[in-house]
Formats: C-alpha cells, sequence, structure tokens
C-alpha cells in the first residue's frame, strides 16, 4: 500500500500523541509507511511545527543509530492558567461547601475532559524529570493519577488503607495523619513497585500534608525516591505544612459555612514549589 503524505500525517500523528515520551526509531515510521527516511523526516518537520504553534507539545529528535523521536506534552503558560482559572471557578460555587470546610469535588474528578488537561498541565511540569510511577491513594486521587500518567506514559501505584487478599504480599506503614493528628495506616503490595524508581505522588486534596508524608516514607520502604509531589487543591496550612516542596493548581484560602462562601485562588503551580523549576514559555 502506498500511502498519501496527508495519509501518513494523519497516522503519524495519531501515534505519536498515543505514545507519549516513548523513543520511535526513524525506521519504524519509514517501514510502516514504506517510505524513504528523508521524507520521514519532512513529515515529523511538519508535525513538529504544528505541535510547537498549536501547543499541543514538543517533538524532539535523538541522533545516532538508536535515535529518533519523541513526542512531549506540554501546555503554554495560557493554556495552563485558563485551567487553573477554570477550575476555581467550578469550585467556588457556594453548593459545593460540605459541613467541615470541605468542597465536593467528585464531579470535576469524574470529568474525563478536564482530568485531561489537568493530567497534562502536571505531566509539563515534570517532562523533564525521570519519572517511573504515579503513585496516589485510593480513591480520589486515581483519577489524577491515571491523567498524569497517561501523558508520561507510566504506570499507576495505587496505595490503599488496607490489605485485600488481591493485591498478595504488602507493605504496611503507619503514619500520622496532618489534620486529625490520628495514627493512619498504607498498605501496599510488593509486586506494585521494583526498587530505584523515581516516582511522583498525587493526590486530590491536602490540608496539612499527611497523606502525602504517608506516601514519601511508603516510597522508602521500597527504597524508591521520591520525584515530585502534585496536588490539586490545598489547604492554607502555611504554618503547618509537612510537605516543603510540591505543585499545586489551587489554593482555598477561606470559607465560611456561615456565609456559604469559599475564597479560592491560583496554586503555587508557576512559583516554582521552592525547587521545582517551571520554565515559562509564553
Amino acid at each position: 500500500m502506498k500511502w498519501k503524505r496527508s495519509e501518513r500525517l494523519v497516522d503519524m500523528t495519531h501515534y505519536l500523541l498515543e505514545h507519549p515520551h516513548q523513543l520511535i526509531p526513524l525506521t519504524y515510521f519509514s517501514d510502516l509507511y514504506q517510505s524513504a527516511k528523508s521524507s520521514i523526516s519532512e513529515d515529523l518537520g511538519i508535525v513538529k511545527e504544528t505541535f510547537e504553534e498549536k501547543g499541543i507539545g514538543l517533538l524532539m529528535t535523538v541522533p545516532g543509530a538508536s535515535g529518533g523521536v519523541k513526542y512531549v506534552p506540554k501546555l503554554k503558560d495560557g493554556e495552563i492558567r485558563q485551567v487553573m482559572d477554570e477550575l476555581i471557578t467550578e469550585l467556588s460555587q457556594s453548593d459545593r461547601l460540605l459541613p467541615g470546610g470541605y468542597l465536593y469535588m467528585t464531579d470535576v474528578l469524574g470529568n474525563p475532559q478536564m482530568m485531561n488537561r489537568v493530567g497534562k498541565v502536571f505531566a509539563s511540569a515534570f517532562a523533564g524529570e525521570k519519572i517511573d510511577a504515579i503513585m496516589t491513594v485510593a480513591t480520589k486521587g486515581i483519577p489524577i493519577a491515571q491523567a498524569i500518567a497517561r501523558h508520561l506514559n507510566v504506570p499507576v501505584v495505587i496505595v490503599r488503607r488496607d490489605s485485600k487478599v488481591t493485591e498478595g504480599s504488602t507493605v504496611s506503614i503507619n503514619y500520622v495523619s496532618g489534620s486529625t493528628r490520628r495514627i493512619q495506616t498504607m498498605v501496599l503490595s510488593k509486586r506494585s513497585m521494583k526498587s530505584g524508581q523515581r516516582v511522583l505522588i498525587t493526590d486530590d486534596f491536602m490540608k496539612v500534608g499527611g497523606t502525602m508524608n504517608g506516601m514519601k516514607n511508603l516510597l522508602e520502604e521500597f527504597d524508591c525516591t521520591l520525584a515530585g509531589v502534585a496536588v490539586l487543591v490545598e489547604a492554607e496550612h502555611a504554618d503547618e505544612r509537612l510537605v516543603e516542596k510540591y505543585l499545586s493548581l489551587v489554593k482555598l484560602d477561606e470559607v465560611s459555612e456561615k456565609d456559604r462562601t469559599i475564597t479560592l485562588r491560583a496554586g503555587n503551580y508557576f512559583e516554582g514549589a521552592d525547587g521545582y523549576e517551571i520554565r515559562s514559555d509564553g
């Protein structure tokens, strides 16, 4: 079958989008489309220019015999701010206020389009980091973890509060909940991770950071390294914070159950979170 250039471009673009952060040899496309490498290189040049102009991401070329091309999802700053603004607008609705100052976010977490964008926002921040897995605690952090993992092309590791027979042998730790100061338990299957992995941990909501700190301690039990912390919404607890370096999209400043008001603002994403380098690209 002889592929037209337009057909190659469509199929090539689809393949790249479905395989982020994966090095693809030029010979793969050359053999697939029965075309010369020079023609494939020209096609990839068109895709690269379009990706960057439209803010879809970067198309990186790796030279050498074992080289190829790699698609790196990366949003522009303006699109990231738009996602943050939309989250603030959505979560500021007074009917989301629950007893105890909590926010109802289940519908947002269940919105596949929003979660896909949130995942790409965090994937953009950690695009230059070596990430081997995304870790979260069941259950509400799972949609965010899956979304980030989709754009970084890595597996998701789910920590549970109690042991399940279907998990096989497990490792469990006790940790102090930051908000309630109660001792709680985390459990993870021994098959979930390999030693030496760099892991990004994430959750939907962070008060003081006890859960995040617990996951960090769990990583140490597996001889793994913390690569970063990504939070959808953080509460204002600066003086008590147990986690120093993290990225958040939204900050909950204040809630008034009496007045039914919720005060939100942009999180620390663009501040670099005391160590993470977030390069501005307009």
